[in-house]
């Protein structure tokens, strides 16, 4: 990420660590990886934990301060605040064990995520481009060996949004979470392993649209990462038709 904001002026490069630390440490605690009440880390730990400066990590906590998400304390650091005094965020009451709600999340992402791929093919630098690769392999390889691809799969979507170079198509991925990834509300226990040819669709979608980005293709980017969500949303419609 570094290299990629070398040719900008400071201030634009701060703002955009500033929302991408934001981002993480909003999603840590409205998906209740940070409790009510946990101190987050130092400002040295979180410092090296981002790899951004004591600067960006101020302003950062600011932003959350403001957000009324957390408090800082004098003497004892930066605690996490009771859902009571957090403001309603968006999406927090979607029910991801419904297949309509489900297709809901699918039509929305359809929205944001095909001009997000569009983007991509036209933006990434060469690192953006080997990490969506990465991921791809990565859900691929899990997926035969019928382990969990949730994070995997969240990871390539997300390296997709990085690609664009637009901090907001980050943001909007992490206030969703990774139960975004419909699979995620749908295994459970062992159910993890998808029929064969689920899985060689899957990666077809997958590499078409990382082969378009790569090509530096914004139209066919699009058009695959529309093939790839609008099916996703016809295959939980037939289950949901199914049930």
């Amino acid at each position: 990420m570094a290299e990629s904001l070398k040719n900008k002026k400071p201030s634009t490069a701060r703002r955009n660590l500033v929302a991408e630390v934001v981002a993480q440490l909003r999603a840590r605690i409205v998906n209740g990886e940070a409790q009510t009440g946990d101190r987050l880390p130092s400002e040295a730990q979180l410092t090296e934990a981002y790899s951004v400066s004591r600067t960006v990590i101020r302003e950062a906590i600011a932003a959350l301060r403001a957000d009324g998400l957390v408090e800082a304390r004098q003497g004892a650091g930066v605690f996490v605040l009771e859902p009571k005094e957090v403001a309603q965020r968006p999406f927090q009451i979607v029910d991801v064990d419904k297949i309509s709600s489900i297709i809901e999340m699918l039509e929305l992402r359809s929205a944001v995520e095909m001009e997000a791929a569009a983007l991509a093919a036209t933006r990434r630098s060469p690192a953006q481009e080997e990490e969506i690769y990465e991921a791809e392999s990565e859900i691929r390889a899990l997926a035969t060996k019928g382990l969990p691809t949730t994070e995997a799969d969240f990871r390539f979507h997300k390296s997709i949004a990085k690609a664009a170079n637009n901090p907001r198509f980050v943001e909007f991925l992490d206030v969703l979470g990774q139960p975004v990834i419909p699979r995620s509300a749908l295994q459970s226990g062992d159910r993890h392993r998808s029929p064969e040819a689920y899985i060689a669709l899957i990666s077809e979608e997958h590499r078409a649209i990382a082969d378009a980005i790569a090509a530096g293709d914004p139209e066919a980017a699009r058009d695959a990462m529309r093939l790839h969500l609008k099916g996703s949303q016809q295959r939980y419609r037939n289950m949901l038709r199914g049930s």
